[in-house]
């Protein structure tokens, strides 16, 4: 008996010294973001671009709203590092901190985003036919297989295409193709491939998606 005591003295020392290291250590977590800071901000810096509910009305220009958070957060620190290149996106991005680009992320993925519509009826099968299918005796993948058939991606990882403005997608499409854009290996090695009416097709397509 005298030798237990000192020894369930110590057990239960030592349970306190872990209960109370465990309590204080704070785990890592994500910051979360501030709607009404990321209005804010976007207001300030996005808007002109992008319109006031990141619906863009400039056709040259992405629709933003109801896009995965995520996603929007890695091109805006590639914007900032310089991964993905755009003189003006950069110059756009280069006061924003990494709070104000997680607000901005996550206050336009809470809005919706409008509907758009393929204008090129001659190409929509052509594009649907790509979207859907791929062209696999040019080993062309099908772009349903990482942005989903309705075009709503995969959060996180592939961005949400459905109602983008058929101008940009073809533009960026032609940027992955010609090397200007170089932050996804995958999209370069995919276009690479495609031709200018196979993009046109395509991106007319994907406008229209719903």
């Amino acid at each position: 008996m005298k030798l237990l005591a000192p020894l369930l003295t110590t057990a239960v020392l030592a349970f306190c010294s872990v209960s109370v290291y465990s309590a204080s250590e704070t785990p890592n977590r994500s910051p979360k973001p501030d709607l009404v800071k990321g209005e804010a901000s976007y207001t300030a810096v996005c808007v002109a671009c992008h319109n006031a509910d990141g619906n863009a009305s400039i056709a040259i220009n992405p629709k933003l709203s109801q896009q995965h958070p995520e996603y929007l957060l890695k091109q805006l620190q590639e914007f900032k590092s310089g991964k993905r290149k755009d003189p003006v996106m950069q110059g756009m991005v280069a006061g924003l901190s990494d709070a104000d680009m997680l607000n901005i992320s996550a206050w336009l993925a809470s809005k919706p985003g409008k509907l758009g519509f393929a204008k090129d009826k001659e190409a929509v099968a052509l594009g649907e036919r790509i979207y859907r299918g791929g062209l696999p005796d040019r080993q062309i993948a099908a772009c349903a297989g990482c942005h989903s058939p309705n075009g709503a991606g995969i959060p996180a990882q592939y961005p949400r295409l459905a109602g983008q403005n058929a101008d940009y997608v073809s533009k960026t499409l032609h940027d992955f193709r010609d090397g200007k854009r170089g932050n996804s290996l995958q999209m370069t090695g995919v276009t690479a491939k495609m031709n200018d009416k196979e993009i046109k097709a395509v991106s007319d397509y994907i406008a229209g998606l719903r």
